[in-house]
């Protein structure tokens, strides 16, 4: 059974770092995308940033990632099937719920997420 695992939310002053960890337990997922995802209070579920199989790195959907950029830095260990999310500089408006998420396929379509971790971003 396919499990993602969130560590290492909390709360934090504004301008303060965090480094998420995310790890992936009941399969072999070094040839599929990573991702963090996430959602704040009253707002959609929001992509924040992917790392692909092949070491490529996307930050935002396109075109808006712009807030994340240069400041949150994804990375991968596939000997640990595990993803990091490593955020500096953070602001007030990325206090959200953080989500990891898998999701590959299309028929039939597999979307595995984590339980989140909370991030708190005090003014």
């Amino acid at each position: 059974q396919v499990q993602l695992v969130e560590s290492g939310g909390g709360l934090v002053q504004s301008g303060g770092s965090l480094r998420l960890s995310c790890a992936a337990s009941g399969s072999d997922f070094s040839d599929k995308n990573m991702n963090w995802y996430r959602q704040a209070p009253g707002k959609q579920r929001e992509l924040v940033a992917m790392a692909s199989s092949d070491g490529t790195t996307r930050y935002g959907i396109t075109g808006h990632g712009d807030s994340m950029k240069g400041r949150f830095t994804i990375s991968r260990d596939n000997a640990k099937n595990t993803v990091y999310l490593q955020m500096n500089s953070l602001k007030p408006e990325d206090t959200a719920i953080y989500y990891c998420n898998i999701h590959y396929g299309l028929a039939p379509r597999y979307d595995y997420w984590g339980q989140g971790t909370q991030v708190t971003v005090s003014s």
